[in-house]
């Protein structure tokens, strides 16, 4: 039985295991402001997915992580299908995410409809990335 919920406090331990990205002083901002969700599989977790808001309006999905174990089962579908039905019932009309131009993640947002709408190179030493890919969809 899959169940996705918001993410709570007590769910910071398993959040870490797949999160290595999100500053610690964030972790309670996604929670308050239920900017994040858990997917179980029964009772366990196995994935996760975290947003913000871009221009301080879009909903913009900044990590969609699913336990290597359960990948290419449908749960990263079911896990943004549910992000877009939530952004939808709370009045948005379009979300965007991204992704690095040399990861595969791009192949499944397009087959999610996602289109591609620009991108991005970090020449700041320190901080260099492969270009990043920008994607919208409207919901």
């Amino acid at each position: 039985m899959i169940e996705i919920r918001y993410v709570k406090s007590e769910d910071k331990e398993f959040w870490y295991r797949l999160d290595k990205h999100l500053p610690e002083r964030e972790f309670s901002n996604k929670v308050g402001n239920k900017q994040g969700y858990i997917l179980s599989d029964g009772d366990k977790p196995v994935g996760l997915l975290r947003y913000n808001l871009f221009w301080d309006n879009t909903p913009f999905c900044t990590l969609l992580f699913v336990d290597c174990n359960y990948r290419r089962k449908g749960y990263g579908r079911k896990l943004m299908e549910h992000w877009e039905a939530d952004m939808k019932s709370r009045g948005y009309g379009m979300v965007l995410t991204s992704t690095q131009a040399d990861e595969e993640a791009q192949h499944f947002y397009r087959k999610l409809g996602y289109k591609d709408c620009g991108g991005f190179v970090i020449p700041i030493p320190g901080y260099e990335q492969p270009m990043e890919l920008l994607l919208a969809k409207g919901i």
